[in-house]
C-alpha cells in the first residue's frame, strides 16, 4: 500500500466555501476509482486548530505503486495542477492501516514522529501495527493509517475520524475534511491487511 498527500498553500483570506463545493462536486468522482482505499479532500484554515496557515490538500491510501503511477498517467492530477499548480507530493510506505467502526469522518488527525539516528529502527516500525490498531478502536474513528517517511525518518500516523479530540502535547496537525471518498476502505480487513 501506498499513502500520498500533497498540499496547496493559499492566502489567509481565499474562499474556503469554494474548495468545499470543488470537493462535493469532485468527490464522486472518487467514490468507485479502482485501487483506491480512500481520498480525503482536506483543508485547513488559519487561525483553527492551531492552523498558522490556509491549505487544501488530499490524501490518498492505494492499494499499490501502480494505481498511484496509473493516477499520474490518467491525467488525474492534471485537474488538480490546472486549478493550484504543481505541488509536491509526498508518497510513503504503509506500515499497518485499519476501518473504524466510525462513519462520516469530518476531521483528519496527522501526527509526525521524527525516529532519531540511535534509535532502533526495526523496533519502532514493528510496534505501528498495534499502534495503528488501537488508534481504529478509538470511537468515532472511520480509519486509521500509519506509514514511513524514508526520506525524512518518522512516522506519520493518520487518523480519520468524526469528532475532535486530539491531546494537545501531540503538536498533531488537525484537517477538515471537505469529502471522503472510500470506495475500498470496507475491504482493508478483508484483504488481511494489518
Amino acid at each position: 500500500m501506498l499513502l500520498v498527500h500533497y498540499l496547496h498553500r493559499l492566502p489567509t483570506d481565499y474562499e474556503l466555501s469554494i474548495l468545499r463545493k470543488r470537493a462535493k462536486e469532485r468527490g464522486p468522482v472518487w467514490d468507485a476509482a479502482p485501487d483506491l482505499y480512500f481520498k480525503a479532500f482536506l483543508l485547513r484554515t488559519s487561525g483553527q486548530h492551531g492552523a498558522r496557515e490556509t491549505s487544501y490538500s488530499s490524501l490518498y491510501l492505494w492499494r499499490g505503486d501502480q494505481a498511484f503511477a496509473n493516477f499520474l498517467l490518467s491525467g488525474r492530477y492534471g485537474h488538480v495542477t490546472r486549478s493550484f499548480g504543481r505541488a509536491g507530493i509526498d508518497a510513503h510506505v504503509v506500515l499497518a492501516a485499519r476501518p473504524g467502526r466510525g462513519h462520516g469522518a469530518r476531521f483528519l488527525i496527522e501526527e509526525t514522529v521524527h525516529i532519531g539516528g540511535d534509535v532502533d529502527l526495526e523496533r519502532v516500525l514493528a510496534q505501528e501495527p498495534e499502534l495503528t490498531r488501537a488508534a481504529a478502536a478509538l470511537p468515532g474513528t472511520v480509519a486509521a493509517v500509519s506509514a514511513v517517511d524514508t526520506q525524512r525518518w518518522c512516522l506519520k500516523r493518520y487518523r480519520l475520524a468524526e469528532d475532535l479530540e486530539v491531546p494537545q502535547e501531540t503538536g498533531a496537525l488537525v484537517y477538515e475534511v471537505a469529502h471522503l471518498s472510500q470506495p475500498l476502505l470496507h475491504s482493508l480487513q478483508v484483504e488481511g491487511l494489518t
